[in-house]
């Protein structure tokens, strides 16, 4: 089954963590990256991979550079394995994927993601099992916020070993990405009907609820406080993140206030017509 598999990565600036990632596929006869025009040493530790293809893309959305590696850079194999540059594979899971024999029907695989800090494995994290393998004729992106969301047209069944999230990146480049995820999440929440809404995203919609709750969520509920500092620290993470988002919620809200007031004076002040009068 793993001749059958081209593994496909996004990057850019990812140099703390592709080797990793790169070094639990070199079962792969094929790696295709998809580069954003990465400034660090990203792709010069990619060039140390012989069987990596490297194409670079200008980054503009997530669907756009996913549909790219899927469509535009020659993947001949049935079955894609679709990772970011900081999931880095288990033994267990490549051991699984070489002995895969996928029924006619089932089109994809969703696979459980452990989240690490620093290396460190948390018990449990927010993250949701994901549709990491698939066929590559079935597979649909779409947008969802600040990420995407892949479409399997057929069955998709689930593996058994997982993927470690461990992202090594400093700080401050996941506080910058934080701020730019959590824009695009308001613009998401702002837009979407109530209804269409799951049950987390009504929750942030209340603004200042999802931070509070965050903490206590993430350490007692989902047993973080077990994992010490680590636990701790993704906790605070999250909770940070979740804040972000019920401020840009928040000026949202502060800003259509202040366009009403306004509104209001101008039509008092006979500078905007009244809806259905004639401005003449």
């Amino acid at each position: 089954m793993r001749d059958q598999i081209t593994p496909l990565i996004l990057t850019y600036n990812e140099a703390p963590n592709i080797g990793r990632t790169l070094e639990q596929l070199r079962w792969a006869h094929e790696i295709v990256v998809v580069d954003s025009f990465s400034t660090d040493q990203t792709l010069e530790i990619v060039s140390q991979f012989p069987q990596v293809r490297v194409f670079q893309r200008v980054f503009d959305d997530f669907v756009s550079q996913w549909d790219f590696g899927l469509k535009q850079t020659g993947i001949s194999t049935d079955w894609v394995l679709a990772i970011d540059a900081d999931f880095v594979l288990t033994s267990g899971l490549v051991d699984e994927l070489n002995s895969l024999e996928p029924e006619p029907n089932i089109h994809g695989y969703q696979v459980s993601i452990t989240f690490c800090v620093n290396g460190r494995p948390l018990r449990s994290s927010l993250l949701p099992a994901l549709p990491v393998l698939y066929r590559r004729q079935s597979a649909t992106y779409l947008q969802d916020g600040h990420t995407q969301h892949v479409l399997v047209s057929g069955a998709v069944s689930k593996l058994h070993f997982e993927i470690l999230h461990d992202d090594r990146k400093t700080f401050n480049r996941w506080f910058e990405s934080q701020r730019q995820y959590m824009a695009l999440e308001a613009k998401k929440l702002l837009r979407t009907n109530s209804s269409n809404l799951n049950v987390p995203d009504k929750v942030r919609c209340l603004r200042l609820i999802a931070p509070i709750v965050m903490p206590w969520y993430c350490l007692l509920i989902r047993r973080g406080i077990l994992d010490g500092w680590p636990g701790f620290y993704y906790a605070f993470q999250r909770t940070f993140a979740e804040l972000i988002l019920s401020l840009y919620l928040i000026e949202a809200d502060l800003r259509s206030v202040s366009l009403r007031i306004k509104r209001r004076k101008n039509l008092a002040l006979g500078k905007e017509p009244v809806s259905g009068s004639n401005p003449n």
